[in-house]
């Protein structure tokens, strides 16, 4: 909280304290402090220009201070065995973008699957008090390599799997399945084969279940099952030469990848062997990983996970948690989103 712990120093007299700001707004110390930490009851217009006033004099509250007077750190730990950042770095974006303004930090401890490295960043964690946990992984349908004992804090689960008593948020795999073989078909294409990850991922299963749903739907043959594999442009390409094998008339004219990695070989196997993306055969991804997608040629149109409003939810709840506020357990599935490139054409009118 805010309050007279933050005057200036002698060595800092320079520095805009709670006084300037109340003098400023023409308030009480006690009514800017209350504002500036979104406490007790007041007109909004009055919380929104006291904070204006506040953000004018480049007010910056004393962080121990603050800690001190509301026995809070006002850091929320982020713990995650994704050491590549795939999918951590973008729910980290997230979440500092809806814990800014409250001026809360993230401490992030990333490690490799080791029990004994996650316990140790996790008494880190422990160690400075966090307000709240953010737990993040690699995969929906497992936690980290480490047995949680009962924490003095909040925790929220991203990306990772989340028990019924827990609170945790999730892309929603099935759906985006499902929008990426609709613009497909909404390109004009009938004969659209799914190509796709290892079964033992539970994403890749919802995924494959959103393609069977969508080509149903529209009354579209199947054209034989799912075809799984790795997550990796390996196994793309030599889909991709699987399908030149074929009779032309029994090719498929769409593809639906379950992931961008396999979207990219499955296209340089396709454009090798004179079968042109997108005017013979549309692809479409998953994951929206730039680094892939816009590298493709053509540039690849694919499903982005939202990955960064999954951590800006989760933070969002986090403080919720912290507040006091009832939040009910369970998992949140978020809708991700068409990002649509060249690599499907143009839609027809």
């Amino acid at each position: 909280m805010v309050s007279d712990h933050d005057e200036m120093s002698d060595s800092d007299s320079a520095r805009v304290t709670i006084k300037d700001v109340a003098r400023a707004a023409g308030v009480s110390i006690a009514t800017a402090s209350k504002a500036l930490n979104d406490r007790g009851r007041m007109m909004v217009e009055t919380r929104q220009r006291i904070r204006d006033v506040a953000a004018s004099l480049g007010f910056m509250p004393n962080a121990m201070a603050r800690a001190l007077v509301s026995q809070r750190s006002f850091t929320i730990g982020l713990l995650t065995n994704d050491t590549y950042g795939r999918f951590t770095l973008p729910v980290a974006a997230g979440l500092s973008e809806a814990l800014i303004d409250r001026g809360v930090s993230v401490f992030l401890c990333a490690f490799e699957d080791d029990a004994e490295r996650a316990a140790i960043n996790l008494r880190s964690m422990q160690e400075k008090r966090v307000d709240g946990l953010v737990i993040a992984g690699k995969r929906i349908d497992r936690g980290l390599p480490i047995d949680l004992p009962r924490l003095p804090m909040p925790v929220v689960r991203v990306y990772s799997l989340c028990r019924d008593d827990e609170i945790g948020f999730v892309p929603d795999d099935l759906e985006g399945a499902r929008s990426a073989v609709n613009h497909l078909i909404a390109c004009g294409r009938r004969r659209i084969a799914h190509i796709t990850g290892p079964t033992s991922f539970h994403a890749v299963r919802l995924r494959a279940e959103g393609w069977t749903e969508a080509v149903e739907a529209a009354g579209l043959p199947l054209l034989a099952g799912p075809q799984f594999g790795d997550w990796s442009e390996a196994f793309g390409y030599a889909s991709g030469e699987r399908l030149l094998t074929l009779p032309a008339s029994e090719r498929p004219d769409g593809v639906f990848c379950g992931n961008d990695q396999i979207a990219r070989g499955l296209i340089d196997a396709l454009t090798l062997g004179g079968v042109r993306v997108p005017d013979d055969v549309s692809v479409v991804g998953f994951d929206n990983w730039e680094v892939f997608a816009k590298a493709t040629r053509p540039p690849l149109t694919t499903v982005d996970m939202g990955l960064n409003e999954l951590g800006r939810q989760a933070g969002l709840t986090l403080l919720d948690l912290v507040a006091g506020k009832p939040v009910v357990p369970g998992v949140r599935r978020l809708a991700c989103r068409l990002v649509v490139r060249s690599s499907c054409g143009t839609r027809p009118l």
